[in-house]
């Protein structure tokens, strides 16, 4: 994969998938066991949301707001996994585009580095229905 690192010269990652859930347990104990990394790649990182009744909307889909926070936590693993935990790494810009209703259980979150810079970041998440694909 080719990351633009803009004063980086390391893209490997820097903490492994122990020590991002370790960190993310301490700093967001908000997110329970419904968020599972995954993976932890060169350029990446892989994160599960396991979406039960609390997650749904009208009509049994998974709702947008929990589908949001899975693209934002993907993407924060996927930066303080090549740059090391750093609680106060914030979102600046964030937009979804909704493509098909994902089923209740579990939908995937693939964050791809495309930059990552010293001050800012630039990843691409797609995310699937673990039931659809």
């Amino acid at each position: 994969m080719n990351i633009n690192t803009a004063h980086r010269t390391n893209t490997s990652p820097v903490m492994t998938i122990e020590d991002l859930q370790a960190f993310m347990k301490r700093e967001f104990p908000q997110l329970g066991e419904a968020f599972e990394i995954v993976t932890v790649d060169e350029g990446s990182a892989t994160m599960r949301l396991h979406a039960d009744a609390q997650h749904l909307r009208p009509g049994g889909t998974v709702s947008g707001p929990s589908l949001f926070a899975l693209a934002d936590v993907a993407a924060y693993a996927a930066i303080l996994a090549h740059i090391g935990p750093v609680a106060l790494a914030v979102t600046t810009n964030l937009n979804i585009n909704f493509l098909r209703k994902p089923s209740p259980g579990t939908v995937e979150a693939v964050a791809h580095l495309l930059k990552l810079g010293k001050r800012l970041a630039v990843l691409d998440i797609s995310l699937t229905d673990g039931a659809n694909g």
